[in-house]
């Protein structure tokens, strides 16, 4: 009977999740008119809760666990929670971002549970503190009009909280990544490369002559090469990546772009040849097969996972993601590609993709610069660790070890994402604002013409 429930259960889940990804492009198509959007975000939410529901039910009928229900009912009320404060509180919140984040943070706790229920318990509670620490952060952004007047004072913070860690930090599969305080591990550059952006836009707001220019692709160098001295080279390619769209965005001069990605290219040469840990993940990715039993076991088990599952999956509880190393935090998109399916997975890269293109559409709309900066950096932030977590796990690129936002495992990398999101928020806020007055401005523009 179980199997069953589980093989209705999942096509019923990718069909659902499906039209929800429909359901996410039509809304862009609509952002002009809210009232036209309206409908759609309803759609959207009534296909989140079906999903959430159903993936329970099937949690439910394979473990017999009747917390399990508990614990789906307490994710029921965070997600309401989330969905009231932004469209009651942020009344002019962009509520296409807030269902993408509440529907990747559905999927995570649902692939979570599946995985391991004290980590997804865990996972749940730290989603609950994020949600009460980020919930004034759009306020702020709308309120606080000095934010640009402290490039140095980011800097300053995020260089000397990398180069403790790089002394001090805990070491991880070869990177020296976070700090341990008890049972507590906090990794600090997932909230360093906020401030980064923060500083990059102040830096580049002031101004782009060569000098500024200068100082500033000195201090992100800084940031970068302290990553790359404590083996942190997925968080090092992020910055490197973010900062580099954020200077020829700023600049409109392609030539810091091609010095940019040439220096990239030789930097990637050197790490190559000093750091053991790289040659492995490039050997890994090369030919995972032939080195099945060292360096290429964890890319293996996750290309015979995604195969596994094709494009329906195997269902939840019917395949062995166990047997993926880390399937819960760098490796979680092929748990999800095994059980939940190939078009699953696909939608998820989908939502992910929507996010962005969410991002670039404030970037592009907003008129201060300072701001317009923030979101482009915060979306390449967001969109390239997406694109380096997906790309490890199907062998596109090496893998980096970053985290999938919102759906894979762990505190800092959930808190990080909320920050992001809510920045993001009070950015559509300011851009709604900003129409606001351009509307009066019209009006007062007519009046003066006719009169």
């Amino acid at each position: 009977m179980v199997t069953i429930i589980t093989e209705v259960s999942k096509y019923l889940m990718m069909i659902l999740f499906a039209c929800y990804t429909y359901e996410s492009f039509s809304a862009l198509k609509k952002s002009d008119s809210p009232k036209r959007m309206q409908p759609v975000l309803r759609r959207q939410l009534f296909f989140l809760f079906l999903i959430h529901l159903d993936a329970y039910l099937v949690i439910f009928a394979a473990t017999g666990e009747v917390q399990m229900l508990g614990f789906y009912v307490m994710q029921v009320l965070l997600i309401c929670a989330i969905q009231l404060i932004y469209r009651f509180l942020y009344k002019k919140a962009a509520r296409l971002v807030t269902n993408h984040m509440c529907m990747l943070l559905v999927i995570g706790f649902i692939i979570l549970t599946r995985l391991d229920e004290a980590k997804a318990i865990r996972q749940f509670t730290l989603a609950v503190a994020a949600t009460v620490i980020t919930l004034l952060v759009p306020f702020f952004i709308r309120h606080i009009h000095f934010l640009h007047k402290l490039p140095y004072l980011y800097a300053g913070i995020g260089i000397a909280l990398l180069a403790l860690v790089a002394v001090a930090g805990r070491t991880d599969y070869g990177a020296k990544l976070s700090f341990t305080f008890g049972s507590v591990s906090l990794q600090p550059s997932e909230f360093i490369k906020i401030l980064f952006v923060f500083f990059a836009a102040s830096m580049l707001y002031h101004s782009t002559e060569f000098k500024q220019v200068v100082i500033t692709t000195v201090l992100a160098a800084l940031h970068v090469v302290i990553l790359v001295l404590s083996k942190d080279l997925g968080s090092a390619s992020i910055f490197f990546v973010t900062y580099l769209v954020m200077l020829y965005v700023a600049t409109k001069d392609a030539r810091y772009l091609g010095l940019g990605l040439g220096a990239g290219s030789l930097a990637a040469v050197v790490a190559y040849k000093l750091f053991s840990h790289v040659r492995t993940r490039v050997v890994a990715w090369k030919d995972p097969l032939a080195v099945i039993d060292r360096e290429g076991y964890q890319v293996s088990q996750s290309l015979f996972a995604i195969g596994t599952g094709g494009w329906f999956g195997l269902g939840l509880f019917q395949g062995m993601p166990a047997k993926i190393p880390v399937a819960d935090e760098d490796f979680v998109f092929a748990a999800i590609s095994e059980e939940m399916g190939g078009i699953f997975a696909i939608c998820v890269i989908l939502v992910c993709a929507c996010c962005y293109l969410m991002f670039l559409n404030i970037a592009m709309q907003i008129h201060e610069r300072f701001y317009k900066l923030i979101a482009l950096g915060l979306g390449t932030t967001y969109g390239f660790q997406v694109f380096l977590t997906i790309g490890g796990v199907i062998k596109f690129i090496p893998s980096t070890g970053v985290t999938l936002p919102l759906v894979s495992y762990g505190g800092s990398s959930l808190l990080s994402t909320f920050i992001i999101f809510a920045v993001i928020q009070g950015l559509y806020i300011i851009r709604e604002d900003e129409s606001v007055d351009e509307e009066k401005e019209n009006i007062r523009r007519r009046k003066s013409v006719s009169e």
